[in-house]
């Protein structure tokens, strides 16, 4: 399958999900009245996503490999507050292991397209080849692994 859009990533679906996740147990009533945690943890998931999509509209594989990089980290912020919130008594171990097995996927979905975008020939905005590294990039099938 041809990537055309960010949101053809299996990595942002997936961020999407784990966002989703986020917001629904942050909600609740102990953890929403932790202001400070629970705009961390948002924070970190929409980062998470977003990092991938503005990456995705950038302008070659360089500057993407970097907003990836940026949602990977991301992902492990959620996942270090997950135990934050695990910890005060905010999240029941299954919504724990929920949310955190969906930012692993997470990360390592977006791991796998780094790994990619490194293998792939160079291109980006000064790249004499930018537009066809640029289209080469939105080739990507899904697995992305």
């Amino acid at each position: 399958m041809k990537i055309e859009r960010f949101e053809d990533l299996e990595s942002w679906k997936r961020s999407r999900e784990m966002t989703k996740a986020v917001y629904l147990v942050t909600s609740t009533r102990n953890f929403s009245r932790d202001l400070s945690l629970k705009g961390q943890i948002r924070g970190s998931s929409v980062s998470s996503m977003s990092n991938i999509a503005e990456g995705f509209e950038r302008g070659g594989d360089r500057q993407f490999l970097q907003f990836l990089a940026m949602a990977k980290g991301s992902t492990g912020e959620v996942r270090s507050q997950l135990y934050v919130a695990l910890d005060a008594g905010y999240l029941s171990q299954s919504e724990f292991d929920e949310i955190y097995r969906l930012s692993a996927e997470t990360s390592r979905l977006v791991g796998g397209l780094m790994r990619y975008l490194k293998n792939a020939e160079p291109s980006g905005s000064k790249s004499p080849k930018s537009q066809e590294g640029a289209q080469k990039s939105k080739k990507i099938y899904k697995s992305q692994t």
